[in-house]
């Protein structure tokens, strides 16, 4: 995949069902296939929740590979807080 989708700044509660939304779009329009890596530009996270990191966790559902790309402090910050730090490795973040 050329590009990766853009996570928004706010993903928390209020922001996560319309940014599941707009990935699924966004993986329909791009007409990507399932054995191509998805990456999530995540630079500009600079909030997030439990909804908001429950809805990355989620995406192990999709089974195809992803990785997030850049993660903000803020978003390592809450991974770390909840116990997340192996699972965020283990999806490849990407620098």
């Amino acid at each position: 995949m050329s590009q990766a989708f853009e996570l928004p700044s706010e993903l928390t509660i209020y922001s996560a069902l319309d940014t599941r939304d707009a990935l699924l779009a966004w993986l329909s329009a791009t007409g990507a296939g399932d054995d191509q890596p998805l990456a999530l530009m995540a630079s500009r996270v600079s909030e997030v929740d439990g909804a908001g990191l429950q809805m990355l966790t989620a995406l192990t559902r999709l089974d195809r590979p992803w990785h997030l790309v850049e993660p903000s402090a803020a978003l390592t910050q809450a991974c770390a807080t909840l116990g997340l730090s192996d699972w965020l490795t283990q999806h490849g973040v990407m620098a």
